[in-house]
């Protein structure tokens, strides 16, 4: 089964540097992401049948502090053939998150689950489709978005299976 955990991040897609971004791409084929922004802590390509991945998570997240972390950069990286994603990141990730998505990882690890892809801290806004488009084409366009800096405590995680329902959800303590 393929899961994976997120943690939420309350943007929108009507912020001005959001629209900003949309507007210098317009007329190039990009499935913008609307309305459910988060950072992917792990996905799972495989967790063995049967194993209960919950009780495990619940040791982990429902002692955790949620994490401040300041967005200040518009990026993209190439995803596959003629695929790139635009996202959201940020200069200088908090050493206590990224201690709390090793910790997690460490967990699925240890019950045998298989992760392909390591972990990358961004938020997907949109996935180009336009073959036309390279990363460094889109960089020179993001570059020109007047991206201001903001800050955010992050405080809802969610396990989900992939395009599926919901396993668990916690708030991380203030």
């Amino acid at each position: 089964m393929k899961s994976y955990l997120e943690i939420k991040v309350p943007i929108s897609f009507d912020d001005y540097w959001f629209r900003e971004l949309r507007n210098l791409l317009d007329g190039v084929d990009i499935r913008w992401q609307r309305g459910y922004y988060h950072i992917t802590m792990a996905f799972l390509d495989f967790a063995p049948d049967g194993v209960n991945l919950v009780p495990g998570l619940n040791s982990i997240l429902d002692e955790a502090m949620a994490p401040t972390i300041t967005f200040d950069s518009l990026d993209a990286f190439a995803s596959g053939y003629h695929r790139q994603v635009i996202h959201l990141t940020t200069t200088d990730a908090p050493d206590d998150f990224l201690a709390l998505v090793e910790d997690v990882r460490r967990y699925f690890n240890s019950k045998g689950c298989k992760m392909q892809s390591d972990f990358k801290l961004h938020v997907t806004l949109g996935r180009v489709q336009d073959p036309r488009m390279n990363v460094r084409k889109l960089k020179e366009i993001i570059g020109q978005v007047d991206m201001p800096s903001f800050t955010m405590e992050l405080d809802e995680v969610e396990y989900r299976i992939f395009r599926g329902k919901t396993l668990g959800l916690w708030k991380l303590m203030d």
